[in-house]
């Protein structure tokens, strides 16, 4: 079996997610038949590119708060203790920790999910959609990620049994997020590097 032609990556630097143009959503199924939508509306994140695809890296962080799936009052049950419980835990985070190429267009990609305080691996399929000029000078690049998690893993178990078998809510949720990244200007990294640089220096001298 032939290795996948090697995948032609955004430029070297980092790639902000443009939240306008970026949906971080979550499925599951209810009564065990029907599936249930819901989006963080407020989120941030970047993809940290490197020269190679292995070693490069990406975070995303989004407010458990902002969870949206078009219900108000299912929208208050998920931020209560029984799923994200907003008020002890606010933020839903992600780090990759391992990249490969599956496919010419297709990346798998490995890395840490906290939700409520409990970190857990989570395994994503990611299809690379390419690059492409902005109306206003930028560069962005677009994907499509996949993924499913255990939602019981993180501590979210509330549900309740129906008559006729099964349960109100499915235990696998997937994830669906559509990213469009946007290129940063390598003076604004240099000037995001040196602060970050400053801030070190200054608890050093204060340590």
């Amino acid at each position: 079996m032939t290795d996948p032609a090697k995948m032609q990556l955004p430029a070297p630097g980092t790639w902000v997610l443009d939240p306008g143009h970026t949906e971080v959503g979550a499925v599951a199924r209810h009564l065990m038949v029907t599936k249930v939508r819901g989006q963080f509306r407020s989120f941030r994140g970047a993809l940290h590119i490197s020269e190679t695809l292995e070693d490069s890296w990406a975070e995303l962080e989004a407010d458990a708060d902002s969870i949206d799936t078009g219900n108000p009052d299912r929208d208050q049950h998920l931020k209560s203790a029984d799923f994200l419980d907003v008020e002890h835990h606010p933020n839903v985070t992600f780090r990759s920790t391992k990249v490969n190429q599956t496919a010419p267009e297709t990346l798998r990609v490995i890395g840490d999910l906290t939700i409520r305080g409990r970190t857990n691996p989570v395994d994503l399929r990611v299809r690379y959609l390419g690059m492409t000029p902005d109306p206003w000078g930028g560069t962005r690049a677009a994907f499509e990620i996949e993924g499913e998690i255990d939602r019981e893993a993180y501590g979210m178990t509330w549900n309740v049994a129906l008559e006729t078998g099964g349960v109100l809510v499915s235990r696998t949720v997937q994830l669906e997020i559509e990213a469009q990244a946007v290129e940063q200007p390598q003076e604004a990294e240099r000037a995001n590097e040196a602060e970050a640089n400053l801030g070190e220096n200054e608890l050093r001298q204060s340590a």
